[in-house]
């Protein structure tokens, strides 16, 4: 376990326009000077636009809007969004990452953006933190032909503001801030909504009492904060001051034999929603300790915030079983008490842990035999139907909803064509 009182170097990376410069590059065209957007016209005028080329930007087209908001320009390109092939891209990235750093040394945020922490390497390779970044920026333009804009700092927050607020600006898209460095350049940011962690209705509540620069929440009281918004509130107050001890780290996955499933979300989702996930992530779990004849001595939940955070908790059950059912009420347990209702998710994951063969039953007093067999009748013909045509071919009347994963995970990867 790493050390969260030492200051650490951490590097914060976001492939610049992504899918609009990985659709650039495939047509071998600058995304400096191409007009191109990435859009699915087939969904008509309404449909959001997922990214503008660098060059878009410049002309001070935003990433995201709806088509018929697009203003008309000259010979712009149209290119229809292929999810498949930026996760393809995307992992030509990592992988260029982890010549860098090890893979627990690396946090992937999303498909374009991670944080390395890049503490332990500098001296090895015999340069400065700035050094060691240019090395990896001008491996990747190398490589893959993508521009990034890279964040150094003490910590995450640091890093990530560094990035988000001067590297863009800068340049050569990259930015090194201190601590020293925030009274200058993070303190003056206003709207409050561009700083990290800070959506739009925390700013209005924070505007109503008065504050509008991250300087006003810098030099507040944090008892203050706390008593108005709780844990969140006293966290802003440490992030506007660049306190931040949270540590790159992997999900929790117990270390006895296990099975995990879980997923990175293509955009924040709701607590309500990120039910419909768990839930629809169970039913593969299920699948897969079915396949592996497996009964689960418990299960794990790993909630991944959108900004970074989030929790790891585990329940064991009476005795180890295979039943959904069981599985379904340990999760909304673990959910309802350690969810913060006040973040966005990002990763979901679950776990099977303490796994035996399935080839015993240890009966329970508490229910009986008849509702028993009811349910693993149900259960077993779920199963088998699954594992013969697959998880999408007996699905769930919610996995039409709009924000569920389970049928376009199979044709589709985050909403779109793959």
């Amino acid at each position: 376990m790493k050390d969260s009182t030492k200051e650490r170097t951490i590097l914060a990376i976001d492939l610049k326009s992504f899918y609009a410069s990985v659709e650039c590059i495939d047509r071998g065209l600058d995304p400096f000077s191409t007009p191109l957007v990435v859009c699915d016209l087939t969904r008509g005028q309404g449909t959001i636009i997922l990214a503008v080329s660098p060059y878009l930007k410049t002309l001070g087209i935003p990433s995201r809007l709806r088509l018929y908001d697009l203003s008309k320009v000259e010979g712009m390109i149209y290119a229809t969004p292929r999810m498949e092939r930026y996760i393809q891209k995307s992992v030509e990235v990592l992988s260029i990452y982890l010549n860098y750093v090890s893979e627990e040394d690396m946090h992937v945020y999303s498909v374009d953006e991670a944080f390395l922490d890049v503490t332990s390497y500098l001296k090895a390779a015999k340069t400065d933190k700035i050094g060691y970044a240019r090395r990896i920026i001008k491996e990747i333009r190398k490589k893959t032909g993508l521009t990034v804009t890279a964040g150094i700092g003490p910590n995450l927050f640091v890093a990530k503001a560094a990035m988000d607020v001067e590297a863009k600006h800068n340049k050569d898209f990259l930015a090194s801030w201190e601590i020293k460095d925030l009274p200058q350049k993070l303190w003056p940011l206003s709207p409050l909504s561009k700083m990290w962690g800070i959506g739009s209705r925390m700013e209005k509540r924070l505007n109503d009492l008065g504050f509008y620069t991250v300087g006003d929440i810098a030099v507040s009281s944090p008892d203050f904060l706390k008593n108005r918004f709780g844990v969140i509130g006293e966290e802003i107050y440490l992030h506007a001051n660049g306190i931040d001890d949270a540590l790159i780290q992997k999900p929790y996955v117990p270390a006895s034999a296990s099975l995990a499933v879980g997923q990175t979300l293509f955009k924040d989702y709701t607590g309500e929603e990120a039910k419909l996930i768990l839930n629809e992530s169970l039913d593969e779990l299920m699948l897969r300790l079915h396949k592996e004849n497996k009964l689960a001595s418990g299960i794990s939940l790993w909630i991944g915030y959108s900004v970074y955070g989030g929790f790891a908790k585990g329940m064991r059950f009476n005795q180890p079983t295979a039943k959904r059912a069981e599985f379904k009420e340990a999760i909304e347990v673990l959910f309802s008490r350690y969810y913060d209702s006040r973040f966005t998710i990002r990763n979901v994951s679950l776990a099977a842990y303490g796994l035996i063969e399935n080839d015993y039953e240890q009966l329970s007093l508490f229910t009986s035999p008849e509702k028993k067999d009811d349910e693993q009748a149900l259960d077993e013909a779920l199963k088998e139907v699954r594992k013969l045509y697959g998880l999408k071919s007996l699905c769930r009347a919610s996995a039409l909803l709009n924000y569920s994963t389970v049928l376009r995970r199979d044709n589709q990867i985050g909403g779109h064509r793959k």
